[in-house]
Parts: C-alpha cells; sequence; structure tokens
C-alpha cells in the first residue's frame, strides 16, 4: 500500500513538472511567432530596427530560425556586417543550410569580400554542384578576373539547365566573345534578343562582332 501511495505521489510530480514544462514551451512558441509575425508588418514599411528589435526580444542563439531571421534584416536596413555575423551563425548551426549561404552571400557582396564570396559559392557548390546562382556568380566572378576560360566552365552549366535565362545567356555571350568565339557569341546575343528585345549590353554585343 505504501509503495503504491508512493508511485502515484511520483507520478503526480512527474506529471506536474511536465504540465509545466508543456506550458512554458507553448509560451515561448507563442511568443515566437508573435514576434516574427510583427517583424514581417515592420518590414514591409521598411522599419528594419524596429523589425530587429522584434526578433530581439524572444533572440535564441541556439535557434537557426532566429539567426536566419536577424540575418536577413540586418541586412535590408544596410548593415552588412551584422548581417554577415548573423548568418554565420545560422550556417555553424545547420551546415548544410544552402539558403544560409545564398543570404550569406548578399552582405559578403556588399562588403566587397571577393575571396570570402568566392569561398562561399564554392561551399554551395560542394553540397549542389548544379546550383545555377551559385555556377552564374563564380563564372561572374571569373569573368571580371578575365579569367574567361574558368568563367566559361560555371556559365556553361547554367546555360545547359537554364538555355533561355537572361542574366546568364548574355554573361555567356560576352565570355565567348571574349574568348574570340564569334559565331556562338552572335547566337547568344540574338538569344538574349529574344527574352529582351532592346537590351543595351546584347546590342552592343552585336556590334562589337560586326
Amino acid at each position: 500500500m505504501k509503495n503504491t501511495i508512493k508511485i502515484v505521489g511520483i507520478a503526480i510530480i512527474f506529471f506536474a513538472l511536465f504540465g509545466k514544462l508543456f506550458a512554458q514551451d507553448s509560451v515561448k512558441t507563442a511568443a515566437l511567432r508573435a514576434a516574427f509575425e510583427s517583424s514581417y508588418i515592420f518590414e514591409k514599411s521598411a522599419q528594419y530596427l524596429t523589425a530587429i528589435n522584434k526578433i530581439k526580444s524572444v533572440y535564441d542563439a541556439s535557434s537557426y530560425e532566429t539567426n536566419l531571421r536577424m540575418a536577413y534584416l540586418y541586412y535590408k536596413g544596410t548593415y552588412y556586417r551584422e548581417s554577415a555575423n548573423y548568418y554565420k551563425k545560422a550556417i555553424a548551426l545547420k551546415p548544410n543550410s544552402i539558403e544560409a549561404k545564398l543570404g550569406y552571400a548578399y552582405p559578403l557582396y556588399a562588403l566587397a569580400s571577393w575571396d570570402t564570396l568566392k569561398i562561399q559559392y564554392e561551399e554551395i557548390l560542394k553540397l549542389d554542384p548544379n546550383n545555377s546562382i551559385a555556377n552564374y556568380r563564380i563564372g561572374q566572378i571569373y569573368y571580371y578576373k578575365a579569367d574567361y576560360t574558368t568563367a566559361l566552365t560555371y556559365l556553361q552549366k547554367v546555360y545547359d539547365a537554364y538555355p533561355f535565362d537572361y542574366d546568364n545567356t548574355l554573361m555567356f555571350a560576352w565570355t565567348k566573345l571574349k574568348l574570340k568565339k564569334n559565331a556562338e557569341a552572335k547566337e547568344l546575343f540574338n538569344i538574349v534578343l529574344l527574352n529582351r528585345p532592346k537590351d543595351a549590353s546584347a546590342l552592343e554585343g552585336l556590334k562589337t562582332i560586326k
């Protein structure tokens, strides 16, 4: 009888503690959702610091989502170093997150951190070799370094998957032109003009070939 009473007592304590923890978790979840919702409202009116403060009120260093949201809002507010720091925290929490790595690229670009930016895109390609954004961006980097042969390999991947994409096809055309592949460049510039009939860059490329 005494053992039964003891067991019942332990069970009551356990369920009381569990119920308390569950209630606390529910409150925390509700607060998190409310903070995110408020941050979206303030973001729409470009009140980025207010939106950031809403997330700060529920910020958890171990939360991928709060770090990612803070990073994005700091970027939108043009606080690029702060943005980069929070993106790094998000990546550390979820190393295979391509979205966080792509997000990290934006403040790196704004800060002109070219070497780190290139490394970031290479990290994305390790996870997703055919990622169109990373391939295009690395192609751009090599193009502006005048390494047209290397640029071509990255841009070719994107062109194979998205042959009517404006940005990549235009960059691909200019790369072909720089490599003196005039006939191929001409064909690509003409494809760009099907996408954007009065595109100044494509028209300039065709004029250069003539």
